[in-house]
């Protein structure tokens, strides 16, 4: 997928919304839990209630990875019914040396066909290539994520005076290209994503952080968005569990509806 197929999937439907799969066994809704596979039923569900507003969708491994072997039958199912158009991210957070970058990317780009895999580039830059030699898929690139423990180390400053989170997008930068090569940018302070998008001014950004976690969708474009958006703006418990009820997908779909509604008119607003 390239960005102009992103670009073109936001403007289609006047969103920017990716939606976080990261379900939570404990909280899925009584009903159904008498399903075969409970966790499937409740992504359809949300899949369905969501699939007008969102374009794209990302899966947290660990949400499934934690159910064992079933917990991968699972997300390659929820894998399969998205449909084709929409952008999908595995939120894996992969990283190693350059042989085993590669199995992971054949994993995730081969095996299960995701269009794009988070990645922690600590390990530099020969643990990042493997994942930007696949044609038409992404690597996210971890910059400034919006834990609080992001602090300890991203927000460090080196011997030229620039926080960590820069040199690691400044660097990273001469990897790969606006077509293959996203970043992750925490929503919790809107200079940083000024600050990311002056370093990047073409790349896609994946911004967490919105809403549960405190940040500003309006900040969010005002600092991070391009002529092409450019923004992926990820909402995960605010739409899964916007109820907890028999009407969980409903209130999931109220949810995602008011975020496109709010990013239609930063659009309209943002882009001329």
């Amino acid at each position: 997928m390239t960005s102009s197929d992103i670009f073109a999937e936001i403007q289609k439907k006047n969103s920017f919304l990716c939606v976080g799969l990261d379900p939570v066994i404990e909280k899925i809704p009584r009903q159904l839990q008498r399903e075969e596979d409970p966790v499937f039923s409740f992504n359809k569900a949300i899949i369905d209630a969501t699939i007008d507003h969102a374009v794209a969708y990302k899966p947290n491994l660990a949400f499934y990875e934690a159910l064992g072997p079933g917990g991968w039958e699972t997300l390659q199912k929820t894998l399969e019914y998205l449909p084709s158009e929409v952008f999908t991210i595995a939120d894996a957070k992969r990283g190693d040396i350059g042989n085993t970058s590669t199995l992971y990317a054949k994993a995730f780009f081969e095996q299960m066909d995701f269009d794009a895999i988070t990645i922690a580039p600590y390990m530099g830059e020969d643990s990042v290539r493997p994942f930007l030699a696949f044609d038409g898929k992404w690597a996210i690139v971890l910059a400034l994520t919006s834990n609080q423990g992001s602090q300890d180390f991203q927000l460090i400053d080196n011997s030229d005076g620039k926080p960590l989170f820069a040199s690691v997008v400044e660097k990273s930068k001469t990897w790969g290209t606006a077509q293959n090569m996203m970043y992750v940018v925490g929503a919790t302070r809107g200079s940083h994503i000024e600050n990311v998008r002056a370093l990047v001014p073409d790349h896609f950004l994946l911004v967490p952080g919105v809403g549960a976690q405190g940040g500003s969708l309006e900040e969010v474009a005002r600092f991070g968005m391009n002529a092409q958006c450019g923004l992926l703006v990820n909402s995960s418990r605010g739409i899964l569990y916007a109820s907890s009820d028999s009407d969980f997908a409903v209130a999931a779909k109220k949810e995602a509806q008011s975020l496109q509604g709010a990013m239609e008119e930063l659009l309209s607003r943002y882009l001329t």
